[in-house]
């Protein structure tokens, strides 16, 4: 895991500038740090290493091939480069590695094959830069899933991009405006999803896509290709269904999640696992022990709060497992603690508070190992989520209503006197939806309050809104779709990458294995959801580890209660200072009547909205990017 980062046509001292790029992002790369910068001196690339596989200096970048042709700043591990390797010297490709690093293999790949070619090879994840000497090319391409995060746009005439935004945004003359036209998305959602990130002529590049730019390097130079799809590999899977028994399908999902999990677990520095008392990272951990003679090393935090605490359960699963078990009880103080380092963390607003566990789960798994396995994918991939249950059965419900009967009775609901009731309010919301797709969409809409914050109401297309009813025959693999084209990539995965690099740890998610979502897709609803529980077929594998019962258990999630603590007298005056209504009026993106609406209802009557942690975190930003 390393931070990468880059520019073409910056005019000012790249040496100044790609150092201060590369200290931005330390954090995700402390063992070692290098620049390229080509003939010309039109594009420089920069890195920042964790040293993960080949400790050496034979595994430092940037990296040049053996010609000298391409060079290469790469984020990320190939897990079956060893085959790649082999595959290279068997067919005289090379004639000898100089070292043991998947980032050599990967270049050498790409000269060999191509760059669609080597991507079409490798299983892993990755943001990767790679500058084509003789074609005066430089090209960007981020892994499958998009669980390594890459940056790219224009700060005035400069291509800039980098693994961090906060990287980008340290360069010479960087003064690109807060793109306010998302403000709504963000606000609904609590981050931002690709492809807009908080400015201007910045952006995100989508999971799965390859963009190239041509010497000069203008605008104009761009072109973004696909070499990978999470809609196509949906599409198919569910027109090519598995013909299996369920218990063929847990035995398949079992060996295909073993496989991943052994190249996961590749490393030459040690290796743990996040353990929490569900579903998911249960399996990864119970399949990692069953592949090793030593004990595995597990971690999990706890909580004293009630109704917070998964610790004792994860305890259990750990002894039942015979891992090495590491446990961390965290206080509030603990978690108060990690609210300053938020802003800086993820470089743009970002509102998941779960990150604040993780941060800290990540601090303490990084004490005893320098990379760890999760279990994050399941749900969306196996249709976990208790709202895909909810949207497939209110739909199954409204369905033979046509909608032009229940459109003018959705507004006749929300413009009478029914509206002032949240649930009717909720109720007429939802019955002016047009298929699942929307109503899915819509459930994060029902508060009238939320496309109020923003003082810019602009509309701004993505990947919810843009979703194309009746995509997949099935209503939750059509929502677990939209999920795991925005949801899982734009937050799930920023927030455990930001988090754990923010202590440089590295972590990998074996189910987000290009050959376990691939066989997801392809599976049945009934293999994945049984009345009101979701997961089946995940479960089936786990119950071959770890004894039903003591799974059975109410979910608690990765939460804080951080309602509860914002009424407390340090964290309400922290929030009422980042709300401070003159404030709000001279920076003119929220309308502070409609945010201290918000805040009192929360404080004075007890209503509690999710948009209060997302305009704090926002309002945190500002101040830390010395714009508040």
């Amino acid at each position: 895991m390393c931070g990468i980062a880059g520019f073409c046509n910056l005019k000012g001292d790249w040496k100044e500038n790609i150092g201060k790029m590369n200290c931005r992002m330390n954090h995700r790369g402390p063992d070692g740090e290098g620049a390229f910068v080509s003939e010309d001196g039109h594009v420089v690339l920069g890195h920042k290493r964790l040293s993960i596989v080949d400790l050496s200096s034979n595994g430092a970048q940037p990296m040049e091939s053996h010609s000298g042709r391409y060079a290469i700043a790469y984020n990320g591990e190939i897990y079956n480069y060893r085959k790649i390797a082999k595959k290279l010297t068997e067919e005289k490709k090379v004639s000898a590695f100089r070292g043991t690093s998947d980032t050599e293999v990967l270049l050498e790949a790409m000269e060999a094959y191509g760059v669609n070619g080597a991507i079409a090879l490798c299983k892993g994840m990755f943001a990767i830069a790679l500058y084509d000497k003789k074609e005066r090319e430089l090209f960007l391409l981020r892994d499958r899933v998009g669980e390594k995060p890459l940056y790219y746009g224009f700060s005035g005439e400069t291509f800039v991009f980098a693994s961090e935004i906060g990287s980008i945004a340290s360069i010479d003359g960087f003064h690109n405006a807060i793109n306010t036209d998302i403000l709504d998305i963000y606000f609904t959602h609590g981050y931002i999803p690709a492809p807009y990130s908080i400015y201007q002529d910045i952006y995100k590049l989508e999971p799965g896509t390859m963009l190239r730019i041509k010497f000069p390097y203008r605008k104009e130079d761009i072109s973004i290709t696909s070499f990978w799809s999470m809609r196509d590999a949906a599409k198919k899977g569910q027109e090519n269904l598995f013909k299996g028994s369920g218990e063929e399908a847990a035995e398949e999902l079992e060996r295909l999640l073993k496989e991943s999990i052994k190249e996961q677990m590749v490393a030459d520095v040690p290796v743990g696992a996040f353990l929490s008392a569900g579903i998911d990272s249960s399996t990864i951990v119970a399949l990692m022990q069953s592949l090793n003679s030593q004990k595995v090393r597990s971690f999990t935090i706890g909580m004293t709060e009630a109704g917070y605490n998964e610790a004792e359960a994860a305890k259990e699963i750990a002894a039942h497992l015979g891992t090495e078990h590491t446990e961390l009880y965290i206080t509030e103080a603990d978690a108060v603690a990690v609210i300053p380092k938020l802003a800086y963390m993820f470089g743009e607003p970002f509102a998941d508070s779960s990150q604040i566990p993780t941060y800290l789960v990540s601090k303490m798994t990084r004490e005893h190992v320098t990379v760890s396995l999760s279990g994050d994918g399941g749900d969306e991939l196996f249709c976990g989520y208790t709202s895909y249950e909810s949207v497939s059965r209110i739909w199954n419900k409204m369905k033979g209503i046509p909608y032009f009967i229940r459109k003018p009775c959705s507004s006749l609901v929300l413009h009478s006197p029914l509206a002032k009731n949240p649930i009717y309010r909720t109720k007429g919301t939802l019955l002016g939806a047009k298929g699942p797709g929307r109503l899915y969409e819509i459930s994060y809409e029902t508060d009238p309050l939320t496309k109020k914050i923003s003082r810019n109401s602009v509309f701004c297309p993505y990947k919810y809104n843009e979703f194309e009813e009746g995509y997949l025959e099935e209503v939750n693999h059509n929502v677990m779709l939209m999920d795991m084209l925005m949801y899982h990539p734009d937050d799930i995965l920023v927030k455990v990458d930001r988090a754990a690099m923010a202590v440089s740890l590295e972590t990998r998610v074996p189910m987000l294995d290009k050959d376990v979502v691939e066989f997801a897709w392809s599976l049945p609803i009934e293999y994945k959801r049984e009345g009101k529980t979701g997961k089946k077929v995940l479960r089936d594998v786990l119950y071959r580890y770890v004894p039903k019962e003591m799974m059975e258990r109410p979910k608690k999630g990765f939460s804080i209660p951080i309602d509860k603590w914002l009424l407390k007298p340090e964290l309400r005056d922290w929030a009422e200072g980042l709300i401070e209504k003159k404030a709000l009026r001279r920076q003119g993106m929220l309308d502070e009547n409609v945010v201290w609406k918000i805040w009192d209802d929360f404080t004075r009557k007890g209503i509690w909205r999710i948009q209060i942690w997302f305009i704090l975190m926002f309002q945190e930003w500002l101040r830390e990017n010395k714009l508040f």
